[in-house]
């Protein structure tokens, strides 16, 4: 690169401002741009010279280190800004194609879109999982004309306005600037004799029924991809994925909290004073639960491994039961006697072991 000193090659002074030294850039660029000058070997170099020039000394950190070491601060065999060519100097200062070096073209080739499908499932379908067959709307690619959107027997042609690259330049002052093409809306063909079944578009909407497996555990939140199975690419573009969104439906017994299931059985005051075996339905059934004598309504049961399967991995959660104390709205003559009787030991300590001898002598 250039050994001769930054300021003069832009002509500026030492003590330019970022302003004055952006100004003498851009006059020189736009003298010496290869396109102006072509095949000029002497014009190239300038350029080359002031992109160097430019890149250390609108920079506020090299500037410094420029003023104080010279090119001996910048590597010392002068300063390599690492462009491989002219176009990444248009790229790192924001010029692109505004001076009309190069011409990008839009790639024509797309991937399709993503698609989204909620599904509603039961407590007991996430917890033991399922196949689910599923009917989505999607777009397709046209077999009648095989995504090319022209009427069999013809093809798109290259557009006139800008030669296929899909952009026109306009030239506004010393500068070219890169636009999309109005004309194809930067397609770069045209369709002159559109395929009537998908009127030129290369897809059509159809359904696609599918069978989706939702894997044990999932909650409500979970996504599921399908690879492929979103809507179909552009000129031969890949396929997009469909996720499909889990919702689990609330359960009117059981509560959910991760991999765990709470649920709350009632027990009546017998049963919590004596202690007994009970019932407690859980999501495979119903479990047998011992109630140790003395249980407070409230108390909270463990059911091991009783609970939703870990998604993506092993085991089961647990199952938490609260024992709710129940009371009877309407009693037997014996039901009433009974609790009589207890009414009038209520005054003994409960704690006292006389008391739990009247109260199992009352009920039994």
């Amino acid at each position: 690169m250039s050994k001769r000193d930054y300021y003069e090659i832009l002509g500026v002074a030492k003590t330019a401002t970022d302003a004055e030294i952006k100004k003498a850039y851009r006059a020189m660029a736009v003298q010496y741009h290869p396109d102006k000058n072509p095949g000029d070997a002497v014009a190239e170099e300038k350029f080359k010279e002031c992109a160097e020039a430019y890149a250390v000394l609108s920079d506020s950190q090299k500037r410094a280190q420029y003023d104080r070491f010279g090119h001996a601060g910048m590597g010392g065999g002068g300063f390599d800004p690492g462009f491989s060519n002219i176009e990444d100097i248009f790229d790192l200062f924001g010029f692109g194609d505004m001076f009309g070096g190069r011409q990008r073209t839009r790639s024509r080739v797309q991937r399709g879109s993503d698609l989204r499908y909620d599904l509603e499932i039961s407590l007991e379908e996430a917890a033991n999982g399922k196949e689910e067959k599923l009917r989505i709307p999607r777009l397709e690619t046209c077999h009648e004309c095989t995504g090319s959107g022209a009427e069999k027997g013809s093809s798109a042609e290259n557009c006139i306005s800008c030669g296929g690259s899909g952009q026109t330049r306009y030239q506004q002052g010393f500068f070219s600037v890169m636009r999309t093409c109005p004309n194809c809306q930067g397609k770069g063909t045209i369709i002159r004799n559109p395929c009537k079944k998908c009127r030129g578009q290369g897809r059509v909407e159809k359904e696609k029924s599918l069978e989706v497996k939702i894997p044990a555990g999932v909650e409500t939140g979970s996504r599921l991809r399908v690879s492929g199975e979103g809507e179909s690419g552009v000129n031969g573009g890949p396929a997009g994925d469909l996720f499909v969104v889990i919702h689990v439906k609330e359960h009117e017994t059981f509560e959910r909290q991760g991999a765990n299931l709470y649920s709350a059985v009632p027990v009546t005051f017998a049963q919590a004073a004596l202690g007994a075996e009970i019932k407690v339905k859980t999501l495979d059934g119903e479990e047998d639960l011992k109630i140790p004598a003395g249980t407070q309504t409230g108390t909270v049961f463990r059911i091991k491994s009783h609970g939703m399967p870990v998604l993506g991995g092993r085991g089961k959660g647990d199952l938490f039961v609260a024992a709710t104390l129940i009371t009877p709205k309407s009693l037997t003559k014996e039901q009433r006697k009974a609790l009589e009787k207890l009414a009038e030991v209520e005054d003994t300590d409960f704690n006292d072991e006389s008391f739990m001898d009247k109260v199992r002598n009352i009920f039994g």
